[in-house]
């Protein structure tokens, strides 16, 4: 295995990766690994060390903005869902034109708000992404600030929200989403993971996602929340790798 940090610039900033190679001897699948609110690009780093021994490479990533332990320098308060979105297609391209990985094999696993944020790029590029497999989605993201902020005239300037501080342009740019319309469109396996116990994001949008999905499953670990406990994160990860294997769900 071979881990290679990057600088990949797209728009006039600059993702910072982490790039997972396992000793082969051609192309092979390549999973591309988003962090959910506040998370880092190390934040997967175990799950993607396990693919690599197990012949997937992965790309884990900071979001531009979407961290405080960001090092791009692009402005919290610049961040949203779409300048998120911007930076896991760029890294989409960036996997898909790399020698040592299968274009026609890449995947995107995101946790949280980076399972939402693939969710978005999957409808912006379906015939580019082999799956999706996400890691309790907060597809709940607009309604819950739409809910917060009925009128766009009650959005201050700046919100201090779990340790970060987020811009108006977050929550506006968000005001007309909806991120279930599009979901009947893509044509790929989608496999849902979530604890039944998530006090953050809602059993029923995930339940309601797969209804939508052509080809999904709902995989519910009992007993654990929005946060995954060790034994359960392990779990997850051979998940994702049988996933990649069998090129889908089935």
């Amino acid at each position: 295995m071979t881990i290679t940090r990057l600088t990949i610039p797209h728009h006039g900033r600059e993702v910072h990766a982490a790039l997972y190679l396992p000793e082969a001897d051609g192309p092979v699948p390549a999973v591309l690994m988003s962090h959910g609110y506040n998370g880092c690009m190390t934040d997967f780093d175990g799950g993607a060390r396990f693919l690599a021994e197990n012949g997937i490479a992965s790309l884990c990533y900071t979001f531009c903005g979407g961290s405080t332990r960001d090092e791009s320098g692009f402005p919290t308060t610049e961040m949203t869902l779409f300048t998120e979105r911007e930076d896991a297609l760029a890294l989409l391209d960036f996997l898909r034109g790399h020698d040592a990985v299968d274009a026609a094999q890449v995947y995107l696993f995101g946790g949280s708000m980076g399972g939402m944020v693939s969710v978005l790029a999957s409808q912006e590029r379906p015939e580019d992404i082999a799956g999706l497999a996400l890691l309790f989605p907060a597809l709940c993201i607009p309604d819950n600030w739409n809910t917060r902020f009925p009128n766009a005239a009650d959005i201050p300037e700046t919100v201090d929200f779990w340790g970060m501080t987020l811009g108006r342009g977050f929550f506006t740019s968000m005001r007309e989403m909806d991120v279930f319309a599009r979901m009947p469109e893509y044509p790929r396996s989608v496999l849902i993971m979530q604890g039944d116990q998530d006090p953050v994001v809602s059993m029923a949008d995930s339940e309601r996602a797969v209804r939508l999905y052509r080809d999904a499953e709902l995989r519910v670990f009992p007993g654990e929340g929005h946060g995954f406990t060790q034994e359960a994160d392990a779990e997850v990860f051979r998940m994702l790798l049988a996933f990649v294997k069998k090129g889908g769900l089935r």
